[in-house]
């Protein structure tokens, strides 16, 4: 694929036409699509002048994340209930960056996040919390990215085990902890979980696959819960447990590529969450990651659709370089937005999709080769062979766990 710059053309021509019908929606539209044109009028006017552009700024990102994991700044102790996701977006982001802390740091790491494990064996959000199945996903890709002995021996898997039956419903739904509610984020963590550790086991997800198919909507998108609205994240969420289950045949593909292909904005670049949203650069994952999911499932039939690229990756990477990157280091939503450690996951995540997530060889990298990113699995959203090495110990490694009756 020839590398150009999209924004040089003239994307005003895929501006929003509201039909003369002016709402809240359609004018917060037209505001952050006249934002986004001026700042890649002023980009194309700078990379007149240097080639290289756009550029990632890898060091600003990187030392971003990690003043923030050995730190967090005061705003973040509404948070104090997600310290394990804290955690895993910031290491996922540095893995990305090819930037990962010393040994000694990740040691650290490992101790804490061993803190948060409960006897009943699922993570709290920190010490002493409830377990719950979002903060349990977060821990396992965290300990998994450090990879160490020490990392995976901190799991006590036969506890996780009787964890995630504890949250498990009779019609195949998981609640996020104990008493909590059932969605389709709550099946994906667990499904992810049990893969990775290998405490996976069909009578686990016994129905697990029909009640996930139930969430898709009429729009093609899955919700987070039968006869809500599509949304990306639950979207990601659905075909990614789907696909890791083997039962992606009970979907419908089609209306998901297509739902999926129509939240890639024409003028941003970027993907919106939902219809009629505004674009979100952590969609550039949730909505991302989507692609190479379908062009894998497509390509059991005709193999050429491996690497068949089903969405624009030069756009998506553009929005991100061009619109996303805080001077000061960390990735934002859109512009006007602040930098966050959820923000900066995701869109690095999705800019690693945009790059290699077509299965072709040669990474298809807009700007300086410099920007290239490290791989992240598009079912796990950790590092390829990082997802590989933990499956492989604890398959070498068996707990000793047996299944409910």
């Amino acid at each position: 694929m020839e590398n150009y710059i999209r924004c040089f053309d003239d994307v005003s021509k895929a501006a929003y036409d509201d039909e003369d019908i002016v709402t809240n929606t359609s004018s917060e539209q037209v505001h952050v699509e006249n934002v986004i044109l001026r700042i890649y009028k002023q980009f194309e006017e700078k990379a007149s002048v240097d080639p290289d552009l756009p550029k990632l700024k890898k060091n600003s990102h990187a030392n971003y994340l990690k003043n923030v994991l050995m730190q967090l700044p005061q705003s973040y102790s509404c948070l104090d209930a997600s310290r394990p996701w804290l955690i895993y977006w910031i290491l996922h982001g540095l893995w990305c960056l090819k930037d990962l802390p010393d040994a000694s740091t990740l040691s650290k790491v490992v101790n804490f996040l061993a803190k948060c494990q409960n006897k009943d064996g699922g993570y709290g959000g920190g010490p002493g919390q409830f377990s719950h199945l979002g903060a349990t996903y977060a821990a396992v890709n965290a300990l998994s990215i450090i990879g160490t002995d020490e990392a995976y021996n901190s799991i006590d898997r036969s506890a996780l085990q009787n964890f995630i039956w504890s949250v498990r419903e009779v019609d195949g739904s998981f609640a996020l902890h104990r008493g909590g509610e059932q969605d389709i984020r709550g099946a994906y963590c667990a499904i992810s979980v049990a893969k990775v550790t290998n405490i996976y086991t069909d009578m686990l997800f016994d129905k697990t696959a029909e009640w996930i198919v139930s969430c898709q909507s009429y729009e093609g998108g899955f919700a987070g819960y039968p006869g809500m609205e599509a949304h990306g994240g639950y979207a990601y969420c659905g075909i990614a447990s789907l696909a890791l289950l083997n039962r992606t045949q009970l979907c419908d593909v089609d209306a998901l590529l297509r739902w999926c292909a129509n939240k890639q904005t024409s003028l941003e670049g970027g993907f919106q969450g939902r219809t009629n949203k505004l674009v979100d650069a952590c969609y550039s994952f949730w909505q991302g990651a989507i692609f190479p999911i379908i062009s894998a499932i497509l390509s059991q039939d005709n193999k050429e659709m491996i690497e068949t690229v089903l969405f624009n990756q030069g756009a998506l990477q553009e929005y991100i370089l061009v619109c996303c990157q805080a001077s000061e280091g960390g990735l934002i939503d859109k512009p006007g937005k602040s930098r966050d450690i959820y923000h900066t996951c995701y869109t690095l995540s999705g800019l690693s999709i945009a790059q290699h997530g077509t299965g072709a060889t040669n990474p298809y990298t807009v700007g300086s080769p410099h920007n290239e990113l490290n791989r992240t699995h598009p079912l796990h959203n950790i590092g390829p062979h990082l997802a590989y090495n933990a499956l492989h110990y604890f398959i070498r490694h068996p707990p000793p766990v047996k299944d409910k009756n």
